[in-house]
């Protein structure tokens, strides 16, 4: 338990059910975390195309329409850095580039699966 949690805890003891702590208690969120991990707006299209395959930098820019050079290397290096795709870079000329699902990624299929299930039913 954090400081901040067990302070509350105390004044709650102390004061009854009517006390509202001037900071909220923090409380780690596992789906907080995974939002976290999954990135914005571009990752879900990003992960959407690489669950069917390794794919190099321009297959995924075509594939992904409105998404700008720039956008889609941010979100490629945010989901490199959480571990849910690895970047393996070949030496030619120019270097070829490949993205593919690290474990940690294809974990994800089904959760964005069941999204997908849920907007069609609920949307």
């Amino acid at each position: 338990m954090s400081l901040l949690e067990n302070e509350t805890n105390n004044k709650l003891a102390e004061t009854g059910s009517n006390y509202v702590p001037k900071q909220p208690v923090y409380i780690d969120c596992s789906i907080e975390r995974t939002l976290d991990a999954i990135g914005g707006k571009w990752s879900f299209l990003v992960l959407r195309e690489l669950f069917g395959g390794t794919k190099r930098f321009g297959v995924l820019q075509k594939k992904i329409n409105g998404v700008s050079p720039k956008s889609l290397t941010e979100t490629l290096r945010h989901l490199e850095e959480q571990g849910v795709l690895e970047r393996t870079a070949y030496p030619t000329v120019p270097v070829t580039v490949e993205y593919t699902l690290t474990p940690k990624g294809h974990d994800l299929h089904q959760i964005l699966k069941e999204m997908k299930l849920w907007s069609a039913k609920w949307t």
